[in-house]
């Protein structure tokens, strides 16, 4: 039975004012719908932002722990569902049934993690500078939140921003990718098993220029949360900045891998293959570049194309499978596109095609690619892929492989591969990322510590961990006078 994703507004499951759906397509197999998802409009945009808005003046009185005790239930529901979780997101999505399953578990940790800000939750105390007076700062709530979240990781990132959101106090109105339906849902419905208000958190599918703008614009936000493209991003901070509300975006990466003479190979090369492979390329935090020096250049890509050689492209449920599809139509012919610009400055080892053989043929598969012999002005070394291409870029020295990896205009996750300890700490000095990784993968991050990155990577704070807090509420400066007597002199 073909679903149906409804959007929820004041705590009920509606279909959208416009009558429309939006088919949601089966990456793998393009000629199957896995259901279909509402194409809202206006008048179901007025409703959620109404609905936020009235539910915050009960909210933002309920005391944190109690707020929190929503998240921390959620998180023990997602734990129950996790595997069905998992496969939901890996049939429409396109990544394999590990990565699912992989992604619902970090989600569990982050919401056990988060579900802890309602006790410790606080503002400080300062020694007043005048006698029998006490000065204190205190968080509060901005109000009603935008969030507009992406498909590559659909339950991790709406989560991560909705719990911190709401344990702060502050209602929410999302709006999920249109590619990514399932996912959003039972995001929603773990919220909502767990004693969700109505009305706290909302749920609005459709187009972003339909839906997720208006949202952003609406004079009752108070806020924008936005992970995706930069041209997006971007957009939406200018939208923000006109309005004076606070925008927050995470967008795109070009992450290097930084191989030197004196690295574990094996190591590298294992990584390197994950990095650019995994997730068929499309994490933030995939990996895009190699920067291999000179003297094991050779060796590096000879062990990278074999990796590459044994992917197996297919359906991400299968277990044989290693590599599942790009999402979409128009995501596997941008990543064809670079693809073929790839062909045109380097040389190309493998890949560089659609597959199409035997059951391939009715996803959107990308063949996993490798250039060599890239240069760092090269399109393929500075703009985002968001596919399974590599790029080794060779170079002679630590210094030169420093200059290359922060030659680009993002800046969110890199890693360094090397035993001279020396090198790490230069590395960490110097690298324009916002996650640094020594002898690991660029991918990934945990719970505990701050996700984000510099330059043309993020705007408005980091997400995850206590960082998340800071972007969610506001501070009051209190200065409490208990002298009982008015104050002589100046008041600055």
């Amino acid at each position: 039975m073909t679903a149906t994703y409804l959007n929820y507004i004041g705590g009920e499951w509606v279909p959208s004012h416009s009558g429309q759906t939006l088919a949601n397509i089966n990456p793998a197999r393009s000629d199957e719908v896995l259901g279909y998802l509402q194409r809202s409009n206006l008048d179901d945009v007025h409703a959620a932002i109404s609905s936020a808005s009235t539910a915050f003046e009960t909210w933002k009185k309920t005391p944190a722990p109690k707020r929190a005790q929503v998240v921390a239930k959620a998180a023990t529901i997602m734990a129950s569902r996790k595997e069905e979780i998992g496969r939901l997101l890996s049939q429409e999505e396109g990544k394999i049934l590990p990565e699912g399953v992989g992604e619902v578990q970090k989600t569990i940790n982050i919401l056990q993690y988060q579900s802890g800000e309602g006790w410790r939750l606080s503002g400080y105390s300062r020694e007043s500078e005048l006698p029998q007076n006490y000065a204190f700062t205190r968080r509060v709530p901005l109000g009603v939140i935008a969030m507009v979240t992406p498909w590559n990781f659909p339950v991790c990132i709406p989560a991560w921003k909705i719990a911190p959101a709401i344990i702060a106090g502050n209602t929410c109105v999302l709006k999920p990718s249109e590619l990514t339906p399932a996912s959003a849902q039972a995001v929603m419905e773990c919220f909502i098993e767990a004693g969700l208000p109505r009305g706290v958190v909302n749920m609005v599918h459709g187009l972003g220029d339909e839906v997720g703008e208006p949202i952003c614009r609406a004079p009752e936000t108070r806020a924008i949360s936005f992970t995706g493209s930069n041209a997006v991003g971007h957009h939406l901070y200018r939208v923000g900045a006109e309005r004076g509300i606070r925008v927050q975006c995470e967008m795109g990466g070009k992450n290097p891998i930084i191989v030197l003479g004196d690295a574990d190979l094996k190591l590298a090369v294992d990584a390197t293959a994950k990095g650019a492979f995994g997730s068929t390329g499309q994490r933030c935090t995939a990996t895009s570049r190699a920067i291999v020096h000179e003297s094991i250049a050779d060796e590096f890509v000879a062990g990278v194309l074999g990796q590459l050689k044994a992917v197996v492209a297919g359906d991400p449920l299968d277990s044989n499978t290693t590599m599942g599809p790009s999402v979409c139509e128009k995501q596997l012919e941008k990543v064809l596109g670079y693809m073929d610009v790839g062909q045109g400055e380097a040389t190309m080892l493998a890949g560089g095609e659609r597959l199409t053989h035997g059951e391939l043929g009715r996803g959107f598969f990308p063949a996993p690619t490798l250039f060599d012999h890239v240069k760092p002005t090269h399109r393929i070394a500075t703009e985002e892929i968001f596919g399974p291409v590599l790029s080794v870029l060779r170079v002679s020295s630590f210094d030169e492989a420093m200059d290359v990896a922060n030659g680009v205009e993002f800046g969110l996750s890199s890693s360094l591969y090397t035993n001279d300890y020396a090198k790490v700490f230069q590395y960490v000095d110097q690298i324009e990322t916002g996650i640094c990784h020594i002898n690991s993968p660029t991918m990934g991050g945990e719970a505990h510590m701050p996700f984000g990155g510099l330059k043309s990577t993020g705007i408005g704070g980091r997400e995850m961990n206590e960082e998340a807090m800071e972007f969610y509420t506001e501070i009051k400066a209190v200065y409490f006078d208990y002298t009982g007597a008015g104050r002589e002199g100046n008041l600055y």
